[in-house]
């Protein structure tokens, strides 16, 4: 019991660090893009850290081919490997972050893991 008192007080002492390594995250979540791209690149898709959908590039060569559902599933298919690469570069930053702060093993922060 004691032995988590103290990595609390520690946790609490490098508040001040965590605050500004939370604010040096957001600009990094804003300025964050990534692409995704399906169909041998028929249909590109780029996304934000907030997970929103910037921009949807569908080719020619795609609207030719004029099937439907294969161009629903090659916008889904772009989208979600946009936001899987966001996914991963926000996990890693994450980690990066809290690496120096002394969390105790298992401990997450909430919204952020």
């Amino acid at each position: 019991m004691f032995g988590q008192l103290g990595q609390m007080a520690g946790m609490m002492k490098n508040l001040p660090k965590l605050q500004k390594q939370m604010e040096e995250y957001q600009q990094r979540i804003n300025s964050l893009t990534a692409e995704g791209n399906a169909g041998a690149g028929m249909v590109t898709v780029k996304v934000n850290g907030k997970m929103e959908v910037l921009s949807c590039r569908i080719t020619d060569e795609a609207l030719k081919l004029n099937d439907r559902e294969m161009l629903e599933d090659l916008i889904v298919a772009a989208t979600n490997q946009a936001m899987s690469k966001v996914r991963q570069v926000l996990a890693e930053e994450m980690s990066k972050m809290t690496s120096g702060l002394g969390l105790p093993p298992g401990m997450n922060i909430p919204g952020l893991s």
